[in-house]
């Protein structure tokens, strides 16, 4: 192992047997191009060697920082020393950084494919910090490679590569969702796409409840769209896109997330402004949930779903059979707001610009459907949210605000 700092280098040395070795050490001046040269020899007897997992291969040569790290824009590292330990299969490294920069990450062990490799890491990257969070499913050795580029850069540089060893490894159960971007969790991204003041900084929501609420400041000409998946889906009864219920309000957008079954998820937020017409990746959160949730879905949301629309109650999207349901709902510039059910209900507006009115769901495998007009003089109405009728016994229709 060759650990090198800007005027000092250290080489540890681990004979595979017992006998002779020569070391042999060959150098070049750091700016170079030129072929090495050889600088000088030592010779090394061991005499009894030393039984222990060898290390992965690093074909960049060197362990730790580059020794022109703060060039790279790296002031320092949260882990000191040569070796990092993961006692619980996990590590979370962070590099506090001298400007924002973005970061890719390379996980290497001998029983570590490519795509097992890639859900075993977690970035972040924000103004003067990158975090990486390390899964380890297997015992023994691993290199974490570090590679930086500054935000307008054009290629990544190999900035420093850790030893980490794990003592006892994660359950492959529990490693992260695929396709997880570089930017997970709050950052340069967000920053970036105009969103500030994040409910959760960190990329990795824990919760027992099988729910959370993600939610950002946002600007007025913002608009969000999120997603929610999972490698392998079980138990799920309705698309996964109908646990996700995304609200923009004047200056604040919330991404409502309900679970139907345990595990780890993947929730993808999207942006666009009022200039382009197609949305942009803006960042990744990891929902991690081991009880046992059996969250209903939100209604089908419609294109009329925008800024100020806000479902009150009910937050479900499957309602009981032959039964009253209260609805609360806030729609914008909305001339009136009808619910097209068993039979029609014309919701009336209160004096805080809330449409409201008892419905009658009708029979189990029916739509209920809530709609709108814009204009007093529009003959149509548009849908807005979709609800199904279901039987069984009667859950929580559940309330907001």
């Amino acid at each position: 192992m060759m650990m090198m700092s800007k005027s000092n280098m250290t080489i540890r040395v681990t004979p595979p047997t017992k006998g002779l070795f020569d070391l042999m050490i060959f150098a070049r001046h750091a700016d170079s191009q030129d072929p090495y040269n050889w600088v000088c020899s030592y010779q090394i007897q061991c005499l009894e060697p030393r039984n222990g997992e060898e290390l992965p291969e690093n074909p960049f040569h060197f362990w730790g920082f580059h020794q022109k790290v703060r060039d790279f824009g790296i002031k320092e590292s949260s882990h000191q020393g040569d070796l990092l330990v993961a006692p619980e299969g996990t590590l979370l490294l962070t590099l506090q950084t001298l400007r924002p920069l973005l970061a890719t990450y390379d996980l290497i062990n001998k029983d570590l494919d490519a795509a097992l490799s890639k859900k075993c890491l977690a970035a972040q990257a924000e103004e003067e910090k990158l975090s990486c969070h390390v899964l380890c499913p297997f015992q023994g050795y691993y290199r974490l490679s570090v590679f930086v580029k500054d935000l307008e850069g054009s290629t990544f540089r190999n900035a420093a590569n850790f030893l980490i060893r794990c003592l006892r490894p994660i359950n492959q159960n529990e490693l992260f969702p695929s396709g997880l971007s570089m930017h997970c969790g709050s950052g340069i991204s967000s920053n970036g796409h105009g969103l500030s003041n994040p409910s959760h900084s960190s990329p990795i929501i824990n919760t027992k409840l099988g729910k959370c609420n993600i939610t950002f400041h946002t600007p007025a000409d913002i608009e969000v769209m999120a997603s929610l998946s999972k490698d392998k889906v079980t138990n799920a009864k309705y698309p996964l896109e109908r646990y996700v219920l995304v609200t923009h309000l004047r200056t604040k957008v919330s991404v409502c997330v309900v679970l139907p079954e345990s595990g780890i998820y993947k929730v993808g937020l999207f942006g666009r402004s009022k200039d382009h017409k197609d949305f942009a990746h803006i960042c990744d959160y990891v929902i991690r949930c081991f009880s046992d949730p059996r969250g209903p879905p939100f209604p089908r949301v419609y294109s009329l779903w925008r800024r100020g629309c806000v479902l009150l109650e009910p937050r479900t999207g499957v309602l009981q059979e032959q039964s009253w349901v209260h609805f609360r709902i806030k729609v914008p510039k909305a001339y009136q707001a009808v619910v097209l059910g068993q039979e029609k209900t014309v919701l009336q507006q209160t004096p805080n610009m809330v449409w409201e009115g008892d419905v009658f769901t009708g029979a189990a495998g029916t739509q209920v459907k809530l709609a709108a007009k814009f204009s007093q003089h529009c003959s149509s109405l548009e849908v807005i949210l979709a609800f199904e009728v279901g039987g069984g016994s009667p859950a929580s229709m559940g309330c907001s605000g």
